[in-house]
């Protein structure tokens, strides 16, 4: 019989909440379109109007503001564009200005042209450079359109909070709009769409313990709103045409309320864990270097460094020993390269770095497995300076 595995990759994805399973399996057997308007239509759009609401209550937003996408992707291929309307006027936004950090989901662009983009530096803790967004704020030419500016609330390989109330308030100076995604906030950091002063947040179900194949662009009112990325039948109030994936959907929203609900107990937890993880690892490798230690964080993530391990290396020998942990971010078809994140920083990319993030089942347990591995681990690595 196979040994137990350990599953510490949370920010890649959550296996499914127990919650989040129940709301998927009652729905299975709701096979009616939410747009046709008898019994059986009706009472899958009143499911999935319910979960709008469980999303919208994460978020901090108005249900009305929340339009649900296949996943955190598509909001951002949706909202990243120059072609906004304000009610029925045409909106010009003529330049995309996005962190160094920022996941590669936003680093893509969007709808923007290459020649009208540009990045906003980090610093070498990986917090967004304010004085470098000002900068290029003042430069922008607002005659032939307003900014956009995107920058991620929690970055998904160090877990370091971003200052989003500063940024929103030079973005506001300036005229223009901010775009957050939170996907590695939801959950671990309270949400208020209003309070951050974004303009849009997206958020993403596999995150939360939902299925995968659901997400959600939420806005801060109803009038500034993007060109639709996806047209067709006019679902979602006109702004994501097609059908609507009720099982994800309904799941998203059961995951999210169980994301409220749990919020205290769970991050508290998971904030224990992680300070005796991070402790055990210092004891057993004291060279160890853990990025974001001495800045604010989430709760769940440990971005580290073992000198004389690659990551590549390092992500095998943790497989083998039966942990599932990752090389960074989880998003390039399971290539393992330089961390862009870590280049951001000024780090030597060559050294890599492994994350290790928690989720709601971790326990004592988990972590008492966790470091007896890392301790393996890091005892049989070469020294530093030799190629592993």
């Amino acid at each position: 019989m196979a040994p137990p595995r350990l599953y510490l990759d949370w920010n890649a994805t959550s296996p499914l909440h127990p919650a989040a399973r129940e709301a998927v399996l009652r729905a299975i057997d709701m096979f009616g379109n939410p747009s046709s308007v008898h019994g059986e239509g009706r009472s899958v759009r009143a499911a999935i109007e319910g979960a709008r609401r469980q999303v919208a209550a994460l978020s901090g937003a108005d249900p009305a503001h929340v339009v649900f996408t296949s996943g955190a992707t598509e909001a951002a291929n949706m909202v990243l564009t120059s072609d906004f309307r304000m009610g029925r006027t045409p909106m010009a936004i003529n330049h995309l200005y996005y962190s160094a950090i920022e996941h590669p989901a936003v680093r893509e662009g969007g709808r923007f042209s290459k020649e009208r983009i540009s990045e906003i530096a980090v610093t070498s803790a990986g917090v967004v450079d304010l004085d470098s967004l000002q900068s290029l704020l003042q430069a922008h030419d607002k005659s032939t359109g307003l900014p956009m500016v995107a920058v991620m609330l929690v970055n998904n390989e160090t877990g370091v909070v971003q200052p989003i109330g500063e940024v929103a308030k030079i973005v506001q100076a300036h005229g223009g709009l901010l775009v957050v995604d939170a996907v590695q906030a939801a959950g671990r950091i309270t949400l208020d769409i209003n309070a951050l002063g974004a303009d849009f947040m997206i958020i993403s179900s596999h995150k939360i313990g939902g299925p995968k194949g659901a997400g959600a662009l939420v806005s801060r009112g109803e009038v500034l709103m993007p060109r639709a990325l996806i047209h067709g039948g006019g679902q979602e109030k006109g702004h994501r045409s097609g059908t609507e994936n009720s099982l994800a959907v309904i799941g998203f929203g059961a995951a999210a309320q169980a994301a409220v609900e749990e919020f205290d107990e769970r991050n508290g937890r998971l904030s224990r864990l992680r300070e005796r993880l991070e402790a055990g690892m210092r004891a057993a490798a004291p060279d160890v270097i853990i990025y974001g230690a001495d800045q604010m964080r989430v709760s769940n993530t440990t971005f580290f460094t073992l000198p004389g391990l690659k990551a590549e290396t390092g992500q095998i020998a943790f497989d083998l020993e039966g942990v599932a942990l990752s090389a960074g971010a989880a998003c390039s078809s399971g290539k393992v390269g330089e961390s862009h994140v870590l280049v951001a920083m000024g780090r030597d990319p060559k050294l890599g770095a492994l994350r290790i993030s928690l989720g709601f089942s971790n326990d004592d347990d988990d972590i008492y497995m966790a470091l007896a591995k890392f301790t393996k681990i890091a005892a049989r690595r070469k020294p530093a300076g030799e190629a592993a």
